[in-house]
């Protein structure tokens, strides 16, 4: 999503490769314990009585509408609480989350809400802190608390009248940093001005450095004046060096002087790039332009395609159209000349005017929209419109590009997640700029959607893709969008947001051939429009899933066992433990030693067929009867058991054994 305002009901206005309205990778950086725990495993449930089949009819299609009353379907998973957004927040978009402790930072264009989930059946609204900037996006890390700002309305002072001035020195487009010793009363401490602002940001902690962590900024709208930021420059590059285009901002900030934070770099990460293959318009969209035609609605053409504006572009078009001429109230006649004219305003507005003029290819993206960061392996993921980027950040100030990927198929490269060994990365694209809707029945499932790649020799090779399975309708926004990946050991699980098409959760173990495993869905916000609704994050925290629903509030779910996910699974997922969690930032998952991480290997052999039903049978009554035991006895049990398992090629029996091993050491 690239926002450039929203209006007062909260529906964002948009800016990006299809820049339309978006209501809007896990992205995590976490402190995961780690150590011995001698935790029992769960009662086991027999895998031969859960079904591995996924609902049919599928529940989630033909759901009736509703804002706070929709109707809705689960599966696989259990809805803790639904929670409201605060009085000043309603109406207003929720964006994304971060995570510390027992908090939920949830942002929206209006600031951040700051939820006490230690009781996630009824969370608790500790503070509401008002402060306009779209989109909000929000980190955390140690004492501190980072805010995202990009619209041109967002002021340094957090005041709620915005900015009309086109030049301003109000505005605030970049980081906020606040305080947060006191979660319950944020300090507004310093912020960092950028040339594009900060549509979104990822923080870096560097495994080898303690005083400092690092902010890559990734800002989408238009460059703003030099008059209101000295230095801004929306030249090409071969014009000024100093482009504030084809780049990204790297900003530092020393922990104990936050209030000194600056940018220190500004990579240039997309040379030579030019631009990608695109795919044309879906069946569906063909149909809905021309139906748009007749009913008089303003269609105009971008990036080569023809596209409907959105009324909020319209309004926004319009006003500043007859300011231009004067002011006044819109005529017949200013009407006619504002849809004349309208093709050159949107040129202008977009960066048509960037082009070259040669004859040569289009330059590709000039910034990211998301960049997750994984600094455990030196890796990250950016999702920079029309391409993915793989990209070396063992030097947290000077990142640098390993590899580029395009493809036809994808619109909007929008956010990448890695698998937790980080040989893997899925990418997700936001075709439709998140407020459009792409999961028609007629949409291509290769648009749209998720796409999985290998990391081989610093290269990003193609493997497969996967979208949401459950055909949406023309009235809920629907494509893929922001979440993370689940600690159950051995497995690559995510849980992902899809706007209207609710949560999904997928397994992409087997990367030629994902598998939907849970999913919950709503209707549509508006049986007769397209309304505001829909999950636009959704993260796994200490054993909760957590989605920011655009408008309803704050969903929490937990996972339930299945013929996809048995309880042992679960319940070694849950023994990771994360002091924090950011969109954008990656951690690595360790699993503590437990006898319940020893019986998920084992559900997994015996799922796979990697071990007979008696050879199971047999291994699960020797970890029982070695839970009962203790000292030396529990000892030569355990080892007995690992000496018998020894020498197998199976890379799931190599990991049961180990764990039995080192739980005989404990």
């Amino acid at each position: 999503m690239n926002p450039i305002n929203c209006r007062g009901n909260g529906t964002p206005c948009t800016l990006g490769n299809l820049l339309w309205i978006v209501f809007f990778a896990a992205v995590l950086s976490a402190g995961c314990s780690s150590g011995t725990m001698m935790e029992s495993a769960p009662a086991m449930s027999s895998m031969a009585t859960m079904s591995r089949t996924a609902p049919s009819p599928d529940p989630r299609v033909g759901l009736g509408a509703g804002l706070f009353d929709a109707e809705e379907a689960i599966w696989n998973l259990d809805k803790l609480s639904t929670t409201p957004p605060a009085p000043d927040f309603v109406g207003v978009t929720n964006s994304d989350l971060a995570f510390k402790g027992n908090y939920v930072f949830q942002g929206n264009y209006n600031g951040v809400m700051i939820w006490d989930i230690s009781n996630p059946a009824k969370p608790v609204l500790v503070k509401d802190y008002l402060c306009p900037a779209s989109q909000s996006d929000v980190s955390v890390y140690g004492n501190l608390m980072f805010v995202s700002g990009e619209g041109t309305s967002g002021r340094l002072d957090c005041g709620t009248q915005g900015v009309s001035e086109q030049v301003s020195q109000d505005r605030l487009r970049g980081i906020r940093i606040f305080d947060i010793t006191d979660v319950r009363e944020p300090k507004y401490v310093h912020n960092v001005q950028t040339c594009r602002g900060s549509h979104t940001h990822s923080v870096l902690k560097d495994p080898d450095v303690d005083d400092k962590i690092w902010i890559y900024v990734s800002g989408s709208a238009g460059v703003r004046p030099e008059e209101e930021l000295p230095g801004c420059s929306g030249l090409a590059p071969s014009e000024d060096p100093n482009s504030a285009l084809f780049r990204i901002e790297v900003i530092e900030v020393p922990l104990n002087a936050p209030e000194t934070a600056r940018i220190v770099s500004s990579p240039r990460i997309f040379e030579d790039l030019v631009a990608p293959p695109e795919h044309g318009a879906s069946p569906a969209d063909l149909r809905e332009i021309q139906e748009a035609k007749a009913r008089g609605e303003f269609v105009v053409e971008l990036f080569g395609q023809e596209r409907i504006l959105p009324r909020q572009f319209v309004a926004q078009f319009l006003a500043s159209f007859m300011e231009s001429r004067g002011g006044g109230e819109a005529t017949a006649a200013d009407s006619a000349a504002f849809r004349e004219a309208l093709p050159g305003l949107v040129a202008a507005r977009f960066g048509a005017q960037n082009r070259p003029a040669n004859d040569g290819p289009a330059p590709g993206p000039t910034q990211c929209h998301d960049i997750t960061l994984y600094p455990e392996v030196g890796l990250a993921g950016g999702a920079c419109g029309g391409y993915g980027l793989l990209l070396d950040i063992s030097d947290p100030a000077n990142p640098w590009r390993m590899d580029a990927a395009a493809d036809s198929n994808f619109s909007y490269w929008h956010s990448a997640t890695f698998s937790n060994d980080g040989s893997k990365v899925l990418f997700t694209d936001e075709w439709g700029g998140g407020g459009q809707p792409k999961c028609r029945e007629d949409d291509p499932m290769e648009w749209g959607a998720n796409a999985h790649f290998t990391i081989e020799n610093g290269k990003l090779n193609f493997k497969s893709y996967w979208k949401l399975p459950a055909p949406q309708t023309s009235l809920e926004n629907c494509v893929a969008h922001n979440g993370s990946m689940i600690p159950v050991p051995g497995r690559e699980i995510f849980v992902q947001a899809w706007y209207q098409g609710g949560i999904s959760v997928y397994d992409w173990t087997d990367i030629s051939n994902p598998t939907e495993i849970a999913f919950h869905d709503r209707g549509p916000s508006d049986a007769n429009t397209m309304g505001p609704g829909g999950s636009w994050s959704v993260y796994w925290y200490n054993g909760l899933i957590v989605s920011s629903e655009i408008a309803r509030g704050l969903d929490i779910f937990e996972l339930k066992p299945s013929g996809f996910l048995t309880e042992n699974e679960i319940a070694a997922s849950k023994t990771v433990k994360l002091d924090y969690l950011n969109a954008q930032g990656q951690p690595k998952y360790y699993w503590p030693t437990t006898f319940v991480l020893a019986h998920a290997y084992l559900d997994q052999l015996e799922r796979a067929g990697g071990l007979s039903s008696s050879r199971v049978a047999s291994v699960r009554a020797s970890l029982k009867q070695a839970e009962g035991q203790s000292g030396a006895t529990r000892r030569s049990t355990l080892t007995n058991l690992a000496n018998d398992l020894d020498g197998s090629t199976d890379a799931k029996v190599k990991a049961l054994v180990q764990t039995v091993r080192d739980l005989s050491a404990s």
